[in-house]
């Protein structure tokens, strides 16, 4: 495995480190981790087109290399493992059946360990997608990816593949390549739950016959002592998040990132009517501790032997928006100095926690250990 960091978010700079990596005759899939601050766009197509690896990957808020947060920039990681890429398209279009194109797609996957599965994170049926792969694949191998795109949450072209950047789709990466993934969001319960009485997608229309917004609006400002107003929403509710009940799970958490003129509330993902949902919270200490309890599982669940490793990191942009400055502890808390990492900070998290089941997640820290072949 190679890996390649370029810091200015330059075109030419970019073009540079993706030839150098697919140039290595050991490179048989390359992962890109763009930032959003880049502003790639359809000059960057013919540069994807000339590689003859398959190219996965999205352009999100922020990246990581090792324990360093980047807010420009690409990240270029160089696969001896080859991959089976595939897009999946359409992922906010009602209509789509994504179980029968995952079946046409992946045929054979009988060696596979791990999936990458990176989607924009602004299309309106990722935890359908999410459902879809768990209903055709199951818990055979482990998966692991996130939300690509941009905090304007204005939906663009944020995907990678050999035919250039892509919007409104999935890009899976199948690989035979062993992993241990770990999950953990570090949010605390402060409301009894509420049933989710009417919804669409991802937006949260009423809660207990009540508009989302009412019943939100009045547990929050209780316990933050803050007002809403008509332009502070987010700023408020990157700290207040929704969590669903999951029998004998830590909670899927929810993150609403507005509210629209019928006091419903969008958030990232999908939130299923009749479902149960309650108002966390937390502190720098409690997601801390998070991030480091999912690197713990994720060394715990690899089970590979003499295997080098590589970590991932992929972490939700609205922890770092929570954190602020103390971000750093986040990092600290998961980077191994033996070790390589890199990450991204997503709009949403996909993996599997143990063998228990897949998930979209908001506000989560997801760590996967890799085993990858390196060379220099």
């Amino acid at each position: 495995m190679i890996i390649k960091v370029e810091r200015t978010g330059d075109i030419a700079h970019f073009e540079a480190i993706l030839s150098e990596v697919a140039a290595q005759e050991s490179v048989a899939g390359i992962l890109v981790l763009a930032c959003d601050a880049n502003d790639f766009g359809p000059a960057i197509t013919d540069s994807l087109k000339s590689i003859t690896q398959p190219v996965f990957g999205g352009i999100f808020p922020e990246i990581i290399h090792d324990n360093e947060k980047l807010s420009c920039g690409t990240v270029v990681v160089g696969f001896s493992h080859a991959p089976d890429v595939q897009v999946i398209p359409s992922l906010s279009d009602p209509t789509v059946d994504y179980g029968t194109i995952i079946e046409e797609k992946f045929p054979d996957v009988e060696h596979v360990q791990t999936m990458f599965v990176w989607v924009d994170g602004l299309s309106s049926r990722i935890s359908a997608l999410i459902d879809s792969l768990f209903n055709v694949f199951g818990l055979e191998f482990n998966y692991i990816g996130g939300g690509a795109g941009s905090l304007s949450f204005q939906q663009k072209p944020c995907l990678f593949t050999n035919e250039g950047l892509i919007e409104d789709s999935a890009v899976l990466a199948l690989f035979d390549m062993p992993s241990g993934i770990g999950v953990s969001h570090g949010w605390t319960t402060i409301s009894d739950p509420f049933r989710v009485t009417e919804s669409e997608g991802n937006v949260i229309k009423t809660v207990d016959w009540r508009p989302a917004f009412e019943v939100y609006r009045e547990v929050v400002e209780a316990a933050s002592g803050q007002k809403f107003t008509d332009d502070n929403f987010f700023e408020i509710a990157k700290a207040y998040p929704f969590g669903i009940s999951i029998l004998d799970s830590e909670k899927i958490v929810r993150d609403p990132i507005m509210r629209d003129e019928n006091d419903a509330l969008i958030c990232v993902g999908e939130v299923p009517q009749e479902c149960y949902v309650s108002i966390l919270t937390g502190n720098i200490t409690s997601l801390v501790s998070a991030a480091g309890n999912a690197l713990n599982m994720g060394n715990a669940a690899f089970e590979a032997e003499s295997e080098d490793k590589m970590t991932l990191f992929i972490d939700c942009i609205s922890r770092v928006l929570f954190l602020e400055d103390q971000f750093y502890q986040e990092l600290e808390a998961v980077f191994t100095e033996s070790e390589m990492m890199v990450g991204a900070l997503t709009l949403g998290e996909i993996a599997n926690s143990g063998q228990d089941y897949l998930e979209f997640y908001n506000k989560t820290a997801v760590v996967g250990i890799l085993g990858v072949s390196t060379s220099r």
